[in-house]
């Protein structure tokens, strides 16, 4: 794996489009910018592992990176207004 400063910045945008998309999509959950996009950034992940395991691969580009972000940030915030109640 190869960090490079762009690539940083851009996982860190998309954790934060996700992380907003999903606080969104799930009323009442939402953690702040930087909680969002900690959420976010997880939720990547966490989707990434979801689609690999799925079958389903691929590059579909930044929008499709944002779209895997936001399911994976659904189930964490899901998951953490279960915790909450």
């Amino acid at each position: 794996m190869d960090l490079q400063p762009g690539g940083i910045f851009s996982w860190l945008l998309v954790g934060l489009l996700a992380g907003w998309i999903a606080g969104t999509l799930i009323r009442g959950a939402g953690f702040g910018c930087l909680g969002n996009t900690l959420i976010g950034v997880v939720g990547a992940f966490l989707g990434g592992l979801i689609f690999t395991a799925m079958g389903i691969s691929g590059s579909a580009g930044f929008i499709g990176s944002v779209a895997v972000a936001t399911l994976g940030a659904v189930i964490l915030l899901a998951i953490a207004n279960l915790g909450r109640r």
